[in-house]
Parts: C-alpha cells; structure tokens; sequence
C-alpha cells in the first residue's frame, strides 16, 4: 500500500511497551509525528529517537504527539525507553500489521542480499487524521528540524 500526503492516515491500532493500547483515534485534534523505524538501541535508530527526546518540548509546542513504531517487542522497547529516557511511547508491532497498513515493512537489500525490513519513514498527521506530510529520507541527527521546518 502506498500512501501520499492528503490520504486519510491507516485507523491503525496497537500496543506500547506497558501493553496499553494506542490508536489513531487516541490522536483526534492533535497534531501527531508518527516515526517507523527499524530496530532499538542501533546507531541510527537510537540517534534518531534521542534527536526527538532532545527537541520533545519544541514539538509539543509545536502541538505534535510523538509515537515511534518499530517491530521490536514490548520488552525491548521498556528497555531502550528506560536506557535513553525517552519521553514518548514505541508500539511494538511484531505482527508488522500497523508496517503493512503504512507501506513501511519493504524488501531492503544490503551486500547483495535482499531482506524484508523497515523503510525509516516519519507521517505527519494533521488534527483531522490526514497525512500532512511523508518524510522518507530521514535525517537520524537532525530529524526534528524536518519535522518543523
């Protein structure tokens, strides 16, 4: 499935590190930073997620919500959150469905091999749920600028 800035974002549906539950729905009104990346405590990911923590007060003045997604479990996401101290929850999408409804779960290809992984991807979603905006060539250390540029 491929997604475009001003399609209605996927009603996705899933679960944080504590095992609550998180859904678009959960979002209405509210600006949200929706961030798919591939795995916990790696160079790039863990970059990325403590440039968000870094500028987490300028985004929710801004008036964002952050929710990262990676296909991690619940476990590694309590263990990375507690690690960098992050101030933002991770669904743990195992299942890779919230992946599969975002178009982020692509085949990759690294030395010649080919593999199924996460495509880094960010969705800006306005209050309304629409998709505002798509970044795919994230920028891990300077990610929130991208955001609110």
């Amino acid at each position: 499935m491929s997604l475009n800035v001003g399609d209605k974002a996927p009603a996705f549906e899933g679960v944080d590190q504590d095992g609550n539950p998180i859904k678009l729905s959960d979002f209405a009104g509210k600006k949200l930073v929706l961030y798919f990346y591939p795995k916990d405590n790696t160079p790039g990911c863990t970059t990325q997620a403590c440039n968000l923590r870094d500028n987490y007060d300028a985004l929710l003045k801004a008036g964002y919500a952050v929710v990262g997604i990676s296909s991690d479990t619940e476990k590694k996401h309590q263990n990375f959150i507690a690690k960098y101290e992050l101030p933002f929850p991770l669904i743990a999408d195992v299942d890779k469905s919230i992946h599969e409804q975002f178009g982020t779960w692509v085949e990759k290809q690294m030395y010649g091999r080919k593999y199924m992984g996460t495509a880094r991807t960010t969705f800006i979603i306005d209050e309304n749920g629409v998709i505002e905006e798509i970044i795919s060539k994230v920028k891990t250390k300077e990610h929130t600028a991208q955001i609110l540029d």
